[in-house]
């Protein structure tokens, strides 16, 4: 058979890996129109024919004819064979500019004070603590008055309780693998295995430290060798330039996404001394202890006053078990 010569752009040792967000077509199969940033569609013309035509949003096409031509684009990246894992073989796990955008930006004065770390880092040297949920009980066996999160109870920065999704305390316990959660108040969490919400930090209240979480929930809390604290890490996970990262490690699958382990890699920037922690924060920590007090202080005239079906934490006794007494 004649030999197939390589294309000029052929490496052995590299893989040029395309990030194209778009590749000029629907998810139904239509052409994708480029858009500018008012809405309208943008015209050009057809090469062929002469015509004024709408412009199709094609970034992989760009790409294709860029490596043609011996060149690069800023969603294109040249890869050594060897860090082309089986594991990671999906091009947004090779963008790299979400992680240069964080550098850049920890360069700056803003961020004087500060170093980074990823959070495997973090974890390996006590600074954090990692850790999942608990488990996920079937359907079957909702039905008691232990609080069971799931994934999308997460939502705008707290943990939002359905108090008719619950399970009964033994069913509880076996997933705890004790009498307790382990949770402790102002741990953050975050959903490990869902939508777009995936990189959202939520915190967990006072008074809501014996739920039952479903294990695709990862849970963040400051370690031994923290010299911050749990409002500190909400402050450094929500902004721009962290949350962004997660885009890199979500791979997307049939019917959810999954971060697997790859969440470690995320970096963060970390204090230079507990003050600077504690200034930055102070929003986050203000605020959420104020939301906390009230919460008390709700839950508390709800507990002494028993006339309300309105679940806030502990304080409400469980409603099936209310509404079975009275049907009695």
């Amino acid at each position: 058979m004649p030999a197939i010569n390589a294309p000029s752009w052929f490496s052995e040792g590299t893989v040029t890996v395309s990030t194209a967000p778009t590749c000029g077509l629907t998810k139904g199969g239509r052409l994708l129109p480029l858009l500018d940033s008012t809405g309208a569609h943008v015209l050009e013309t057809d090469p062929e024919t002469g015509e004024t035509v709408g412009a199709i949003n094609d970034i992989l096409l760009r790409d294709a004819l860029a490596l043609r031509n011996g060149e690069r684009t800023d969603t294109m990246r040249d890869i050594p064979a060897a860090k082309v894992h089986p594991r990671t073989r999906v091009p947004v796990y090779y963008d790299r500019r979400y992680h240069e955008n964080f550098m850049s930006e920890m360069k700056s004065p803003r961020f004087q004070d500060f170093r980074s770390a990823t959070l495997a880092e973090l974890a390996t040297s006590g600074v954090i603590t990692i850790r999942g949920g608990h488990g996920s009980p079937s359907s079957g066996q909702r039905i008691g008055n232990v609080p069971y999160i799931k994934v999308s109870d997460l939502r705008a920065g707290f943990v939002n309780i359905n108090p008719t999704n619950r399970v009964p305390r033994s069913i509880a316990e076996s997933f705890w693998r004790g009498e307790e959660s382990g949770l402790q108040a102002f741990d953050i969490l975050c959903p490990e295995r869902t939508s777009k919400n995936i990189g959202d930090f939520c915190v967990l209240m006072p008074g809501q430290e014996q739920l039952l979480l479903t294990k695709e929930i990862i849970i963040i809390r400051p370690g031994r060798a923290a010299e911050f604290d749990s409002f500190y890490l909400l402050w450094a996970m929500t902004l721009k330039i962290v949350r962004e990262q997660w885009k890199r490690v979500i791979f997307m699958q049939t019917n959810r996404e999954d971060v697997g382990d790859r969440f470690l890699e995320i970096e963060i920037p970390v204090p230079n001394d507990p003050e600077t922690a504690a200034e930055v924060s102070r929003p986050f920590r203000s605020y959420y202890q104020a939301v906390a007090k009230a919460r008390t202080s709700l839950g508390q005239y709800l507990a002494e006053s028993g006339e309300h079906h309105f679940f806030v934490s502990d304080a409400e006794n469980d409603v099936e078990v209310q509404e079975d007494e009275e049907l009695a």
